[in-house]
């Protein structure tokens, strides 16, 4: 009984060790070519605007009257949804990471303006663990309900 114990210690100190290794490390797949965010994982723990895969498919949002509006509201509704921390703001992207409140794990946010098609793309990945439990879609209808008002 006491080996399978210590086993059992064992293998979660080790999953645990994996999830704050993969909290903690920012993802390198992020960010925009050719006007594409990164492809969905695996995993079921993320949604994009730019995905064919109908369970982590999101829609885009639409342009506000400018450019110049688009890119106050899209900051101003990262700013309004709180527990998060821009960390790229180019012209036509943005890169923010939440964090969960509970268990403090980090998300990776990204936005893609498309001036061609007067569209905000949208994408949210959890870092650590294999579902969300929903945490992204969430995330985005908050996202979009701020954004739309």
């Amino acid at each position: 009984m006491k080996i399978i114990g210590l086993i059992m210690v064992v293998i979660v100190t080790l999953f645990s060790a994996m999830l704050v290794f993969q909290n903690l490390s920012r993802p390198t797949h992020l960010g925009h070519k050719a006007g594409q965010l990164a492809a969905m994982p695996e995993k079921p723990n993320a949604v994009s605007s730019q995905t064919d895969i109908v369970e982590k498919r999101v829609e885009p949002l639409h342009y506000k009257a400018s450019y110049e509006e688009t890119i106050r509201s899209v900051l101003a509704t990262l700013n309004a949804m709180g527990n998060n921390e821009l960390q790229v703001q180019e012209s036509h992207y943005i890169y923010s990471v939440f964090t969960t409140n509970v268990f403090h794990f980090h998300d990776d946010v990204e936005l893609l303006l498309d001036e061609q098609t007067k569209r905000v793309h949208f994408r949210s990945q959890s870092r650590a663990g294999h579902s969300d439990l929903g945490v992204n879609r969430n995330r985005y209808q908050q996202f979009k309900a701020i954004y739309n008002k």
